[in-house]
């Protein structure tokens, strides 16, 4: 396991380009990651990586070396994993960023349901709207709402969530319901504090403004269930909300594309046997 051991800490220096943060991501000591790198080098009989006062990059012997380290350990983690679930079971915590909404529905949900299968997993939730730094945050996974993700990371999607304009039966009874999207511009809006225009596939925009602002799509939600106005919100959140009708979907006009819903980790193709578990059985509950 020595060896595996040292490939571990190659491919997080590797990844990271720091020593330093190497070693807190893998909380060991630094001198242990540096001694590592070098019984790795040592074995193989090759230099790994250039190492200056600013940065660390690889060396050629060292990118082919990555990509066989990678897949070593990917397989080492498959094996563990296999064999945890035919012994003890999975046993871990996972770290998770997502925003506010998802971690209040669907993810709680999913959340529930694996801690029934494994019973000696755990989980934090950093739960906020703006997207998590995962090294910084010690993140292993992120949800995003993104129609792109970072090319720097890896990213399996999970579902897709249609943004959809909604309001109250209360709030359009006595407002009434715009036919044109210019006519949201007179509208009472429930907007999310980073947004001032709402864009439409037609290429229409139009400046919404209202009572409320808020940073979390729940508190949009609330607002929008009392009757304060019309929100923009994933359909994930509202969709028990218009099937029981406290929330009426505006038109086909204002129909939005649908957004997809990734989850995204550090650009490295190993993982802790629970936390790749976890991703595969959210890729099976939610497609």
């Amino acid at each position: 396991m020595v060896q595996l051991d040292a490939m571990r800490s190659f491919v997080e220096v590797a990844a990271l380009g720091s020593f330093t943060q190497a070693a807190d991501q893998l909380n060991i000591p630094r001198m242990r990651m540096t001694r590592h790198i070098q019984e790795l080098e040592d074995w193989l009989q090759v230099r790994l990586l250039h190492r200056t006062t600013r940065r660390v990059s690889l060396t050629t012997a060292g990118e082919e070396a990555l990509r066989i380290c990678e897949r070593i350990l990917n397989d080492a983690a498959a094996l563990e994993n296999s064999a945890q679930q035919y012994s003890q079971g999975l046993v871990g915590d996972i770290r998770i960023a997502a925003p506010i909404g998802i971690g209040q529905s669907k993810l709680l949900q999913l959340i529930e349901g694996f801690c029934q299968l494994h019973k000696n997993v755990s989980f934090q939730f950093l739960l906020s709207d703006k997207n998590a730094q995962l090294v910084d945050e010690r993140v292993d996974i992120a949800l995003r709402y993104t129609h792109q993700p970072d090319d720097n990371l890896i990213a399996r999607q999970l579902f897709e969530s249609g943004p959809v304009l909604c309001a109250a039966p209360a709030y359009l009874a006595k407002e009434g319901v715009p036919t044109t999207i210019a006519e949201l511009s007179q509208h009472r809006c429930l907007v999310h504090l980073n947004q001032s225009q709402w864009y439409f596939p037609s290429g229409e925009e139009v400046k919404v403004r209202g009572p409320l602002r808020a940073n979390d799509a729940v508190t949009l939600v609330d607002a929008a269930r009392a009757g304060m106005g019309i929100a923009r919100l994933p359909s994930d959140l509202v969709e028990d909300y218009l099937e029981n009708g406290e929330l009426v979907a505006l038109p086909a006009t204002f129909t939005l594309p649908a957004q997809a819903v990734w989850a995204v980790y550090l650009s490295r193709s190993y993982q802790q046997p629970v936390v790749r578990a976890f991703i595969d059985y959210a890729v099976e509950q939610w497609h």
